[in-house]
């Protein structure tokens, strides 16, 4: 039986300037990718170690050798192309003011995100290179204890990367560019459950898009319709899940609402998608935001198929200011209204750095927040 994790996170960690200016000397041809590679691997080795002293029992590598979160899979295949976008995100700070006359924001989240940027699919897809075998190699030799694998959704890739008039030239159809993608993914996962990875992510599949009447008005405008889009997605997802032993390896799914620079671009709670995906998706573990009222309230979760894990995101990555414990811990009783109290856990809301710049707290407000899940989840599960 595949082990409970009580204090979960979702995967990255604030990234040492060292990291940064090393990734830009790379691109800037100043120095080896053998130099960058040094500079990331003792860098990792302070995050596992952050990790370790927190009392995380499940670790990763803080995605250090990312620019971001998702870049990995437009960097490891051919086939992008530089286009506007389809769909515009309106980036917000926590309080909802406007992002996006900041230019540093802008530009910090085009660099991780190329879909941002201009970077959709215009051509097949094609598979260059793994998108983490350097990073299990490095994890299994020097991770203290089991470690997870992060990657972008299918569904997310598609979300971003399918432009009507564009895609179109190499997919026939939405589904059809959703099937290439999840055959490319799922080659991926088979290939780390090889290794003896035993927690693969599935990060930001991109359902909230369909919560929002205003994105959903936004998807219709490109001739996509949002309802036929959330089946297809479902779909093309469960198809990098089938045949993985669930006794041995956890699957878990993120649901995100846009992080980036502290930033948010999505708002609307569960309700409207909970019971179609809830259950429909075949994952583990859901890990889900609950850190504002963006969120919504935890009603949705009655949806949650009987012994399903569900991590909560209490604790905010977006702000530094520490959260109450006991406002914690009544939240954590609040839920077991619709989940067993022994099929919850607890994590931050998202990344500390879904972006290479990370969000606007201190390496040791991130610490706190660390040995807040841990500290908190100790006294709730012993």
């Amino acid at each position: 039986m595949a082990t409970m994790y009580r204090a979960d996170h979702v995967g990255s960690f604030l990234r040492p300037q060292e990291v940064l200016d090393a990734h830009e000397q790379f691109g800037a041809g100043k120095i080896s990718e053998e130099k960058m590679r040094e500079i990331e691997d003792a860098a990792i080795l302070k995050v596992l170690d952050l990790q370790k002293q927190s009392g995380i029992e499940i670790f990763t590598d803080g995605e250090y050798r990312r620019s971001g979160w998702a870049g990995e899979f437009p960097a490891s295949v051919d086939g992008y192309v530089n286009a506007e976008v389809p769909i515009r995100l309106d980036w917000k700070l926590p309080d909802g003011s406007d992002r996006l006359t900041d230019p540093a924001v802008v530009a910090a989240i085009q660099q991780a995100v190329p879909q941002a940027s201009g970077r959709v699919v215009g051509e097949k897809l094609k598979p260059r290179r793994s998108m983490t075998a350097t990073e299990v190699a490095f994890m299994k030799q020097h991770s203290p204890g089991a470690f997870k694998i992060t990657m972008p959704a299918p569904s997310y890739n598609v979300a971003r990367g399918w432009k009507p008039g564009v895609s179109d030239k190499a997919y026939a159809s939405r589904r059809e560019l959703l099937d290439d993608v999840a055959r490319i993914i799922k080659s991926e996962v088979d290939s780390l459950v090889q290794q003896g990875v035993t927690y693969i992510q599935l990060d930001n599949p991109h359902y909230p898009d369909y919560i929002p009447e205003d994105r959903r008005a936004q998807w219709r405008s490109i001739g996509v319709d949002p309802d036929q889009a959330l089946i297809e997605d479902l779909v093309g997802d469960n198809a990098v899940l089938e045949g993985i032993d669930r006794s041995t390896t956890i699957v878990a799914s993120h649901i995100c609402r846009g992080n980036g620079r502290s930033a948010w671009h999505t708002q609307g709670g569960y309700e409207p998608i909970a019971e179609q995906v809830f259950g429909t998706l075949h994952v583990d573990r859901w890990l889900l935001e609950y850190d504002s009222d963006r969120a919504g309230g935890f009603e949705p979760l009655r949806f949650v198929p009987k012994g399903k894990v569900v991590v909560l995101g209490l604790i905010t990555t977006k702000l530094g200011e520490l959260e109450n414990q006991d406002d914690i811990i009544r939240r954590i009783e609040e839920a077991t209204k619709y989940v067993p109290i022994e099929n919850l856990t607890l994590s931050p809301q998202c990344g500390f750095a879904s972006v290479d710049k990370g969000n606007f707290l201190s390496w040791d407000e991130q610490r706190r927040k660390l040995d807040l899940v841990v500290d908190t989840a100790r006294k709730v599960w012993g």
